[in-house]
């Protein structure tokens, strides 16, 4: 079924997401502050793509991915109209890098060891239905990658039939999705964003995913 997808962050993963999407013939708008320097990329994909302001995104979309840098997350949630977001499932695709450098290959998150960024985000804005996805994978392995056997995306939120939607999407991304539970365990899987860059950054090697083995 065709949605209209609204992508605020017009980096590399908002950009990755967003081809994705067209890719399976989704409408999209990639929300940015300067649309004149994604021109070549927009038309690029075609008449499924268009390029707006964050609150135009935030209004068009049926589904909202966050592909922000974490440390711009919550200020621009808070930016943003809350009836633009009032029901709507918003793919979490952040993660809560500090500007520190990572130490031995190890990032540094900003904040609290007990609550995610995604649990902030759900603070500011209850009515949305956030799940937490795609924090765990590099950009260019986030659409339908190539790897020995098929790679788990571990999703996370407060709504079953959010969490139900962001899995079909997963799963037409080429990933197999696994359900960790409420927004709580959105935790967890932020962590795991700084064990699969250690990898990246002490060995330059970015070509990799998690694995969820289940024995028989």
């Amino acid at each position: 079924m065709m949605k209209r997808i609204g992508i605020i962050g017009s980096g590399t993963v908002g950009k990755s997401l967003g081809e994705g999407f067209v890719k399976y013939n989704h409408n999209i708008m990639l929300g940015t502050r300067n649309t004149d320097k994604l021109s070549e990329w927009k038309n690029q994909l075609g008449e499924n793509a268009q390029l707006g302001s964050v609150d135009e995104t935030a209004k068009f979309g049926d589904i909202l991915i966050l592909a922000t840098k974490g440390t711009a997350a919550k200020d621009v949630i808070k930016s943003l109209d809350k009836k633009d977001l009032m029901n709507k499932t918003i793919i979490d695709a952040t993660n809560p890098i500090s500007d520190v450098a990572p130490e031995d290959g190890v990032l540094k998150f900003f904040t609290e060891k007990d609550k995610s960024l995604m649990e902030e985000l759900q603070d500011i804005v209850p009515e949305a239905n956030f799940v937490k996805a795609f924090n765990t994978i590099g950009s260019a392995l986030m659409v339908n990658p190539e790897f020995e056997s098929q790679p788990t995306m571990f999703i996370a939120g407060n709504n079953t039939d959010a969490k139900s939607e962001v899995a079909e999407i997963v799963e037409q991304f080429g990933f197999e999705a696994e359900d960790m539970g409420t927004a709580k365990a959105s935790n967890v899987i932020e962590q795991l964003c700084i064990l699969w860059c250690i990898p990246g950054f002490r060995d330059n090697k970015w070509n990799h995913a998690f694995k969820l083995l289940k024995s028989k």
